[in-house]
């Protein structure tokens, strides 16, 4: 059995992604989860405190905050001798975005749906066009699968309202790829194993709550922003999305959210 003094190094290990980390992303789903709200800001301090447990060294934190700064996500101030660091306007919206499908807790409800056709070559730029303003799944090249009605009339696509009755295994399989699902059964089953390990009377400080949170966020969100928001017909049999979003949500709620302030200064 897993001693509660290394049971957290233990859980880091297991849900850390597998794949090459990105560190500027991994910030932004720090920031995303930690310190979204207007004027709430992290140190560097504690983002380092947060992020150096997952194996990820303060130099590499400082090319991510330089990156960043610069593409406009995130700015930084000097108080005294402590930078602090805040999501830009941009920064917010953009996480507020995509934060009501990462933190979703329920299945993509029924609904009517429309289906988009573009003629081969020169109408795939007019579809593309039309996915930038349009909440659109595309399919093939040319076919795109969108939630509600229809859109009015656009000149060179075709557009049916339509009520999904079958949906090939051809289909589901460009819709959810297989490097997708490996993916998410991957984090499924490492969520299953830091749980069976976890002692029943462990609690996280809110440093430990903080980095496991980061962790577990960070590799949700690149599963649930990749998977097309689509009923469960449009999916494989062998896709464990439901089951993973269950587990997910199931280690967060036994980790509090601890406020920036709290992180700021804890040692």
């Amino acid at each position: 059995m897993t001693s509660q003094n290394t049971w957290f190094e233990t859980a880091v290990a297991e849900l850390a992604d597998p794949r090459d980390q990105r560190v500027w992303s991994v910030i932004v789903s720090l920031f995303g989860d930690l310190a979204q709200e207007p004027g709430a800001q992290i140190s560097g301090g504690a983002l380092t405190r947060i992020i150096e447990p997952i194996g990820i060294k303060p130099e590499a934190i400082r090319v991510a905050l330089h990156r960043l700064r610069k593409d406009g996500w995130i700015e930084s101030d000097r108080i005294g001798r402590v930078s602090m660091h805040f999501l830009t306007e941009y920064g917010r919206v953009q996480s507020a975005a995509v934060t009501p499908r990462i933190y979703a807790r329920g299945p993509t409800p029924a609904r009517p749906w429309h289906l988009l056709i573009a003629e081969e070559g020169a109408g795939t730029q007019v579809l593309d066009e039309v996915m930038l303003s349009h909440d659109c799944t595309p399919i093939t090249r040319n076919v795109a699968l969108g939630p509600g009605p229809a859109p009015g009339q656009i000149e060179g696509v075709l557009a049916f309202d339509v009520t999904p009755h079958t949906v090939p295994k051809w289909v589901q399989d460009r819709l959810c790829p297989q490097e997708l699902r490996v993916a998410c059964q991957s984090l499924f089953e490492a969520i299953q194993q830091a749980a069976r390990s976890r002692p029943g009377d462990w609690s996280a400080t809110p440093l430990q709550s903080a980095t496991l949170r980061t962790i577990l966020i960070h590799r949700w969100r690149r599963v649930v922003l990749r998977q097309p928001d689509l009923p469960a017909e449009f999916f494989p049999s062998d896709w464990s999305g439901p089951a993973c979003r269950d587990a997910v949500f199931d280690l967060l709620d036994t980790l509090p959210r601890p406020a920036p302030q709290v992180l700021n200064n804890t040692a």
